[in-house]
């Protein structure tokens, strides 16, 4: 196998799986990042194999991005942070993968997010972008909350305020529901309207319905009526989120994804004023969590116990 020509020093590779894409950074000792790939899905939930490719995919152009030889990924240590994983199943079929790795260390994707933003053993934080979740860990005890999946669950989360955004322009287009700005701006982005509009959205995911949220949090930013309430029911949601999390005593709390900014203004105001920044992304927190069982490996310790 081909020498990583950086001599002596131990690389590690930080992997952030999600259900919409990988993301892994390599990285020496001291965090330095040297390259970053971008893989497909890689939650198993919706399909090992893609999420072993995906994780390959990403590793191998973080290697080119390094400018490193794609054989030498077997001298990679990876911290894995995986959606999917909190389910014991899939934790069980993703540890047991012939990896292409040194060494794997596997958790779930918010544990991952939680020790980068916080750079520390304990914290709190939660995802407000395409999905919703929340996630504290203090005192080796986890705390998930929500991550139940778009359309049944993910309330506060872009794919949320897509679909209901979709579901009140459809209603004004029938004369059932209040007029919206928001009209206008979907159907002119999806040119289309009533009916054309269901015809467009037909077997939409996730992640196309979270493509509206935009629309909604600029018009509720603009007075209109029916995207206020929507802003502020999803606002109060991840409230009450934060308000659990900080329950536990986490020291710092944070929230990361792409509607995150947008929506705080609208929470209340308590729990945004406890949101601290994030210090880190999560592929540095993959980063540290292999680092932290590298340390427990030699006290003879499960560095796995503790994180599902």
């Amino acid at each position: 196998m081909a020498k990583l020509p950086l001599g002596a020093q131990t690389l590690f590779i930080g992997i952030d799986g999600g259900g919409t894409k990988c993301r892994a950074s390599i990285m020496t000792e001291d965090l330095q990042v040297l390259g970053t790939g971008v893989g497909g899905p890689a939650n198993p939930f919706q399909g090992v194999q893609q999420a072993k490719d995906s994780i390959r995919t990403a590793a191998e152009l973080a290697l080119i991005d390094a400018g490193l030889p794609i054989s030498g990924m077997g001298e990679l240590i990876a911290g894995a942070g995986l959606a999917g994983v909190n389910v014991p199943s899939l934790f069980d079929v993703m540890s047991a993968w012939d990896h292409p790795f040194k060494e794997m260390h596997l958790t779930t994707d918010l544990h991952i997010a939680c020790l980068g933003a916080h750079n520390s053993d304990e914290g709190a934080v939660m995802i407000c972008g395409t999905g919703s979740c929340g996630y504290s860990f203090v005192n080796n005890q986890p705390l998930f909350i929500g991550g139940h999946g778009f359309p049944i669950g993910d309330k506060g989360s872009g794919a949320w305020m897509g679909l209901e955004a979709i579901q009140a322009v459809l209603l004004a287009s029938d004369d059932l529901g209040p007029r919206t700005i928001m009209s206008e701006s979907i159907g002119d982005f999806l040119q289309a309207k009533g009916m054309m509009i269901v015809d467009k959205m037909f077997g939409a995911r996730q992640g196309d319905y979270a493509k509206f949220a935009i629309f909604v949090v600029d018009a509720a930013d603009e007075g209109d009526a029916v995207a206020i309430n929507i802003v502020k029911e999803g606002a109060a949601y991840m409230s009450g989120v934060a308000r659990k999390l900080w329950a536990t005593s986490p020291g710092r709390m944070s929230i990361i994804g792409g509607l995150a900014p947008r929506l705080i203004p609208w929470m209340d105001k308590d729990m945004a004023d406890n949101l601290s920044p994030v210090l880190y992304q999560p592929e540095f927190g993959a980063v540290y969590f292999a680092k932290q069982a590298l340390k427990a490996a030699k006290n003879n310790n499960d560095p796995l116990s503790a994180t599902l």
